[in-house]
This record gives C-alpha cells, sequence and structure tokens, in this order.
C-alpha cells in the first residue's frame, strides 16, 4: 500500500486528463481519510475492450486506498432514448455486472474493496424522488440540455427524460455518499452542471476525475454500435486476429491510434515495475524487443522502428491474455 499522499495522489490523477477540485482532494489526502469515488456505467449495449481503460483507471484508484463503488445506471439507461427497454434491464444489470467482476478479475483487483449498486436500488425512494422535483425546480431547460448534449442521444424533438438525465447524476453523488465522480472527459459538462447545481440544494460539491476519451481501435470513438470498432469481451481470438487487422494503424501515425491508446492506457498501467511491452519481430527484422515505458514505445512507432502489423500482433497477444479468465467465467450455461 503507498503510504505518502503524494504518493496517493500520483496514482489517482495519472493518465487523467482533467481533475476539477484538485484542493479538495489534497485536503481529503493530507487528513488520511481515504477518498471515496463512484464510477456509473449506464447499461445500454454491451461491455467492450474500451471498458478497460476505466477499469484500469479503478485499479488506479484501489492502489491508491480509495473506496470505489461501482453504479449500473439502469434507471439512465431507460432515460436515454429508452436505449434499454424497461423488461430487458433487470438481465442486462446482471450481465453487466458478470461482465465488469470479470474484467477486473482478469486484471488483478480485488472485488473486496469494491461496492456495486444498482441505481434503481435507491433512486426510487421518497428522499430521492423528492430531490428530483427540487432540482426541476432550480434547473433551466437550458442547462438540462447543454450538460446531457455529449451523453445523452440527441435528436430533433428531445424526450423529457433526457433532460432529467444530469439531474440524477448529480443527485447520485449525494445519495452514494462520495467524495469524488470519475468518469470520461465526454461528462464534463454533467460534471460541471453537478458542480453548479448541488450547492443550490445544500448539497456540497464534488471532485470531478475525466478520462481522455480513447479513439475506439477502428480509430474514431469506440462504440458498442460499431461492430468492427469494438472488441467484445467474449469475442475469440480469430475475432480479435480479424477486428485488429481492420483497425487503423498508420506507420508513424501516433495521432488518432486507438492502438497506441490502448497500450498506454491499459496496458503500461497493468504491467508490474519490471514488465515491459514486448514486440515479437524475425531477426530479419532487428528481432524482439521490449519497451520498459510507453514513451520509449511510442516514439520508436513515430520513428517508424515499430512496424503497424508488429504492434497489431503485440496488442492481440496481450488482449488475449486480458479476454481469457473472461471467456472462462462467460462459458457457464447461466452467463450463455
Amino acid at each position: 500500500m503507498c503510504e505518502s499522499w503524494e504518493v496517493k495522489k500520483q496514482l489517482i490523477c495519472r493518465n487523467l486528463q482533467e481533475t476539477l477540485g484538485e484542493e479538495k482532494l489534497v485536503s481529503i489526502l493530507k487528513e488520511g481519510r481515504d477518498v471515496k469515488i463512484y464510477w456509473g456505467t449506464a447499461t445500454t449495449g454491451k461491455p467492450h475492450v474500451a471498458y478497460f481503460v476505466p477499469m484500469s483507471k479503478i485499479a488506479d484508484f484501489l492502489k491508491a486506498g480509495c473506496e470505489v463503488t461501482v453504479l449500473f445506471a439502469d434507471l439512465h439507461a431507460y432515460l436515454d432514448n429508452m436505449k434499454a427497454p424497461w423488461a430487458l434491464l433487470e438481465l442486462r444489470v446482471k450481465y453487466y455486472e458478470a461482465a465488469i467482476k470479470a474484467m477486473l478479475q482478469s486484471i488483478g483487483v480485488p472485488l473486496e474493496k469494491l461496492r456495486f449498486v444498482k441505481g434503481t436500488d435507491y433512486q426510487l425512494s421518497k428522499e430521492y424522488t423528492l430531490d428530483v422535483y427540487k432540482l426541476t425546480s432550480v434547473v433551466t431547460q437550458h442547462d438540462a440540455k447543454k450538460a446531457g448534449a455529449e451523453v445523452v442521444k440527441q435528436v430533433e424533438y428531445p424526450l423529457l427524460s433526457g433532460l432529467l438525465y444530469p439531474g440524477l447524476q448529480a443527485l447520485d453523488e449525494e445519495y452514494l455518499k462520495v467524495d469524488a465522480q470519475f468518469g470520461g472527459v465526454d461528462q464534463r459538462k454533467i460534471f460541471t452542471f453537478s458542480e453548479k447545481y448541488l450547492p443550490q440544494l445544500g448539497y456540497e460539491k464534488r471532485i470531478h476525475f475525466m478520462n481522455p476519451m480513447v479513439p475506439g481501435l477502428a480509430g474514431g470513438k469506440m462504440s458498442s454500435s460499431e461492430e468492427d470498432s469494438k472488441i467484445d469481451l467474449i469475442d475469440s481470438a480469430a475475432n480479435v486476429k480479424k477486428k485488429l487487422k481492420r483497425a487503423f494503424c498508420e506507420p508513424g501515425n501516433i495521432q488518432d491510434n486507438g492502438l497506441l491508446s490502448f497500450v498506454k492506457h491499459v496496458l503500461f498501467s497493468l504491467f508490474k515495475d519490471d514488465e515491459g511491452f514486448l514486440v515479437k519481430r524475425k531477426p530479419e527484422f532487428g528481432g524482439d524487443s521490449t519497451y520498459m515505458k510507453y514513451q520509449e514505445l511510442e516514439d520508436a512507432f513515430a520513428k517508424e522502428e515499430v512496424h503497424p502489423g508488429d504492434l497489431k500482433e503485440a496488442v492481440e497477444r496481450y488482449i488475449n491474455r486480458l479476454l481469457d479468465p473472461i471467456r472462462k467465467i462467460f462459458e457457464s450455461p447461466e452467463l450463455k
């Protein structure tokens, strides 16, 4: 366990794109108290390998001694243009829980330090419902729409439910009794909305940790709706190979490179100190090389010392290593 608050802060904040409320984080750490953080996921599409990005960050939080709550936002999934029909929600939550626990086990995260909560466990309570009404009396339609712009599916005639979404996400911070919320930088408008409106109900504003948006393996945002841009958690090794073959990976291009982002945000944060990223090559192409720091790999790729085909082969090997334990878990008849 890391001791000094500086070490903890470094672990908590590494690879993040932005932190809102850093002073508050420092004061909690100096107090010697464990930071309570929550990460929510709306149970809409199937979790895919991009979920390893927040998972490896959750692993960092736990290493830093934080208390982490994973929220399965089933109600939110329904409110976001009914992406998940009510009847399916219960099963979908079970699937998500099994998938996320399997992912965390595959990267060696101890589950006993995590708390799993379902949104509908408390979001239908009298107190929470009353707070939703209180929020609707102070939040403007303009602010609610703006807050959800990056997250809620945008349509010409938006449903009222999409406008409620940011308010519920803000209230979750209070009802889960956390110090901080973690999410992608696409949630930034919801986070600033929460910082503005929670104090109006007499609640304190929370810290917000934001991950960069990692490009999909095919380039662009990794999305559940684009079959080839995402590798499913239970994809076979042959499927992983097929999807990575199609991945956008231009020689020397480090800007829009989903493979390199995955290596940086997932693999390097999971490696032990003495473990590097191994690229296998035939002797005539320079032989195998191991990169101990992500920056070394990126520089080598930029100089075209690492060929896209070799990078793909290496990423494929590591992804399969992550997915193997998950595939095993999902062989059980119940999960099938």
